[in-house]
């Protein structure tokens, strides 16, 4: 385990007592954060800077250790000794990093909640930091918009001194910065446990009716690359397994593989991808049970393949 003291979060005590909202252009928010984590001691006392640091805070965060071998927990344990409206909660070891993203782990930690009146929920990575005013800038869309049911920020990888945009479709909402307005997660009825989990929210909360956005403008970084814990290749492979859980159209998936040619690391995540779905179509993993929202995620993609209005624009 890590003892380094620069680790430690330099908190200032008269901090403690002062959760939740602050006056601001932006009416009252009420809203909790879950941080799922593991091994993040290189990463997590920046995301909690940054949180410490926002103009409107949480009024409730849960931080999940998920079987963390390093010195994660130990972090994590001394801020919450520090504020009171920040917890934590560890999970056993499974020997191996969950490739749903902690999922599981946030919903262990939603259960745990003792806030009944929030408006809002974060899924928030421990490797990404923001600006201040992140938060505040989020509700404000969610003010102006009441059909947008989940969104967030959009993703650049730190890869040494330049930062590089995750680019993803509009509707999509990266996992880790996910916020849900509470009406949308009611309607949810919890999440799908499994890869692909962050595709099927989205989808789903679509198909109800609300809408699903990433503020291209606002911008946190991520300080472990996505899928960098797998590798280019085993990232690819849980991507193209997640689309044969999802249901993605064959047709799609097909168009989608072969659009990744041109892109880096080119033939190794095209190939990656098919692999993976290839894969899903022999193990025969558990699979989206819900043949009315496969239905609608297929028509969806034909939308968008024939260049009419669909989620992918």
């Amino acid at each position: 385990m890590c003892t380094d003291n620069s680790q430690q979060p330099r908190l200032t005590p008269a901090r403690r007592c002062e959760p939740g909202p602050v006056p601001g252009p932006t009416p009252r928010v009420k809203y909790c954060v879950i941080t799922p984590v593991r091994n993040e001691e290189k990463y997590i006392l920046g995301t909690i800077t940054s949180v410490l640091s926002q103009s409107i805070r949480p009024i409730e965060w849960i931080i999940a250790d998920d079987g963390s071998t390093d010195a994660t927990g130990a972090i994590i344990d001394r801020c919450a000794q520090e504020y009171s409206w920040i917890r934590t909660v560890h999970r056993k070891d499974r020997g191996y990093r969950s490739t749903g993203g902690g999922v599981e782990a946030f919903l262990d930690a939603y259960r745990l909640f003792q806030c009944c009146d929030w408006e809002y929920l974060v899924n928030l990575d421990g490797d990404l930091t923001f600006a201040p005013d992140y938060f505040e800038r989020c509700f404000e869309y969610f003010h102006k918009t009441p059909s947008l049911g989940i969104g967030g920020g959009a993703i650049y990888a730190k890869v040494g001194d330049r930062l590089h945009l995750e680019k993803a479709p509009s509707f999509h909402v990266r996992g880790g910065t996910k916020i849900y307005r509470r009406e949308c997660w009611e309607q949810l009825d919890g999440l799908f446990c499994g890869l692909g989990w962050d595709t099927v929210d989205e989808i789903k909360a679509n198909q109800l009716g609300w809408t699903t956005r990433t503020f291209s403008d606002l911008r946190l970084v991520h300080h472990r690359g996505s899928g960098t814990a797998w590798g280019a290749w085993g990232s690819a492979v849980n991507d193209g397994e997640a689309d044969y859980v999802v249901g993605y159209h064959p047709l799609f998936f097909c168009l989608k593989c072969a659009r990744h040619i041109f892109n880096s690391p080119y033939l190794i995540r095209s190939f990656g991808m098919a692999y993976g779905f290839l894969r899903g179509l022999v193990r025969r993993p558990p699979r989206l049970g819900d043949r009315a929202l496969v239905a609608y995620l297929r028509n969806q993609q034909l939308r968008r393949l024939i260049g009419v209005s669909s989620i992918w624009k």
